[in-house]
Order: structure tokens, then C-alpha cells, then sequence
């Protein structure tokens, strides 16, 4: 009877081949590939979880970083990688609108990968500087509905996160118009906007907060349900009058296509397991993070779609291209 066990045991566990697998996982070292520079504000993130997941597993979690062309170089890596449950992409918001940016890429964005956890989003912040005649977001509307292509907005490049949320407010407001200045990257971009060359700046949180707490720039408004406990005293955009703004980075972790079920699975609980400790959880928040620690694959998944469906058509009528 024993061997008889035995045997139904085993053919069960064939019959199941994404069960044995993940059963077994990970076999090897895991890989998280970070399409952005070492030490940014998607790479720290990136690994204080792997830090943790490597406490928590019986193989380390290693971070990878691999920039090139916007975050396609680092994607492709995964895209075209083991199905294996070894790699998964840890990335942002620069994710869902890939496909607009670059038409001639040599994977889908989507169809090429499983998310596995939505691993928290982070708020935006509307900045201007201080010798801007505008003290809340409504005085920043008149002002540019009255003088329309007077007034500039920096950015970290085009179609990055910072280009998507002044375009967002921009066509919330009526149709405003701005003139879009990017630059390599948001710190680029601050010396301008702090000397007055440049007027208007939204930006993630965790680069704004510094700004607004010295008071050197003036916060009008920042995205999210709530206030940031950081700078209390700056209203939602629901509060100052733009209910319908949501715009925000966010983090998540990808899979290849094809990567076993039970193996995405296994992943999304240890992420979930990683993200709610203590410590984790306190340190992401510092980073501005707004941390979920229950996200399942088909919520990250649905997460995904509605922020392609939010942005593919805004990239498309700002006629926003990278260059």
C-alpha cells in the first residue's frame, strides 16, 4: 500500500508540472532586474526587498541592474529569460506605457509578461516656484487658462512619469497649455525650476518632499486618497478642486510569460510576506512608498490594464514620442 502511495503521489505531482516546480522553487539564485540606475528611487526599493526575500528564502535574491533606451533593455531581459521562476522584472509605471513610446520593440510589453505583485504606488506632487503668482491649484488654473504657452513645466524626459502627470493635470484643467522642457532625469531638472527659469514641476514624492519641507519650492497639490504624512499641510487634488486627478509611479514585479502559475504564485506570497515586515514596510514608507501587502497576481494584473488604458490615449493625443 505504501508503494502504491508512492506511485499516485508521483504521477499526481506529474500531472501537475507547474505544482512540482514551484514545490521545488527556486532552485537557484533569483534575479531582479532593475531597468534603472543603481542607488534611483526604483533600485533602493528594489533592494530592500530583495534584502529581505534573501533572509526569508533558501536562495539569495540578487539585484540587476540594466539600463538602456528608457527601461526597454532591462524588459527585453526578461521578457526573453527562464521561465523558471529565476528572473522577474521589477518595475514602474514606465511599464504600462512602452508600447506608444516605442512601437518597433522587440517583445510586448504586455503579452510578454505575468505580473505578480503590485508592490505599492507612489503619490505626485504639483510644484511651482515661488515667483509664480499661483498659491493653490485653482490660482495655478486661471493663471494658465489666461496666459496659455506663457508658462514652462520640467519633466525627467518624455513619457516618463513626471511628462505623464502635467499632462494629465494639463487636460484636467480644460485643455491647459504648458510648455513641456525635459531634461536627463528630474534632478537635472531642479536647478532651473528652483532659479525661476522653469515654473512648474510635478514630481514623485520622495524627490519633492525635501524641496517643499525647506520651503524652497511651493507645493499646490499632491495625488492620492490622503495627505502625505511628510508635508501635511499640501491638499489632495480632490481637496483643491481636481477630483478626477489620479497619477502616481508605482511599483511592481513581472514575470516571463509562461512562467509557471504555481511558481508566480509561491512568488506573490513571499512578496507579500517580504513587504509586510516591520521594517520593510517602514522603510518603503519612508521612500514614499504606499505599500501593499496584499496584492495578488490578477489584482497587479488588472492594476496594469487600467493604467494602460489611462495613459496609451494620453501619450497619443499629446502626440508624445521619444525621441
Amino acid at each position: 500500500m505504501h508503494r502504491r502511495t508512492l506511485l499516485a503521489a508521483s504521477a499526481a505531482s506529474l500531472a501537475v508540472p507547474g505544482l512540482a516546480r514551484a514545490q521545488s522553487w527556486p532552485r537557484q539564485p533569483i534575479r531582479f532586474v532593475v531597468p534603472f540606475a543603481a542607488g534611483g528611487p526604483t533600485d533602493v526599493p528594489a533592494r530592500v526587498i530583495a534584502e529581505q526575500m534573501s533572509k526569508d528564502l533558501p536562495q539569495r535574491v540578487i539585484v540587476e541592474n540594466r539600463t538602456g533606451a528608457g527601461v526597454v533593455v532591462g524588459s527585453e531581459v526578461v521578457a526573453k529569460g527562464e521561465k523558471d521562476g529565476s528572473v522577474f522584472l521589477y518595475s514602474t509605471i514606465a511599464h504600462a506605457v512602452m508600447r506608444p513610446l516605442f512601437p518597433n520593440l522587440s517583445f510586448d510589453p504586455i503579452a510578454d509578461f505575468s505580473p505578480v505583485a503590485l508592490v505599492g504606488v507612489v503619490p505626485m506632487v504639483l510644484m511651482v516656484n515661488k515667483s509664480v503668482p499661483a498659491n493653490n491649484l485653482q490660482e495655478l488654473v486661471a493663471l494658465l487658462k489666461a496666459n496659455p504657452g506663457k508658462y514652462d513645466y520640467a519633466s525627467s524626459g518624455n513619457g516618463a512619469a513626471l511628462h505623464l502627470a502635467a499632462e494629465l493635470f494639463l487636460k484636467l484643467g480644460g485643455g491647459l497649455k504648458a510648455n513641456h522642457v525635459p531634461y536627463r532625469g528630474s534632478a537635472a531638472a531642479y536647478p532651473d525650476v528652483l532659479n525661476g527659469t522653469i515654473g512648474i514641476i510635478c514630481d514623485v514624492a520622495a524627490s519633492a518632499v525635501p524641496f517643499v519641507q525647506k520651503g524652497e519650492l511651493r507645493a499646490l497639490a499632491i495625488s492620492g486618497k490622503t495627505r502625505s504624512p511628510l508635508i501635511p499641510d499640501v491638499p489632495t487634488f480632490a481637496e483643491a478642486g481636481m477630483p478626477d486627478y489620479e497619477a502616481y509611479t508605482w511599483h511592481m514585479v513581472f514575470a516571463p510569460a509562461g512562467t509557471p502559475d504555481a511558481i508566480v504564485t509561491a512568488m506573490n506570497s513571499e512578496l507579500n510576506k517580504a513587504v509586510a515586515q516591520p521594517n520593510v514596510k517602514q522603510r518603503l514608507e519612508e521612500l514614499t512608498i504606499n505599500v501593499m501587502t496584499d496584492s495578488t497576481p490578477a489584482s497587479a494584473a488588472a492594476f496594469l490594464k487600467s493604467e494602460v488604458d489611462k495613459w496609451e490615449p494620453i501619450l497619443k493625443a499629446a502626440g508624445i514620442k521619444v525621441e
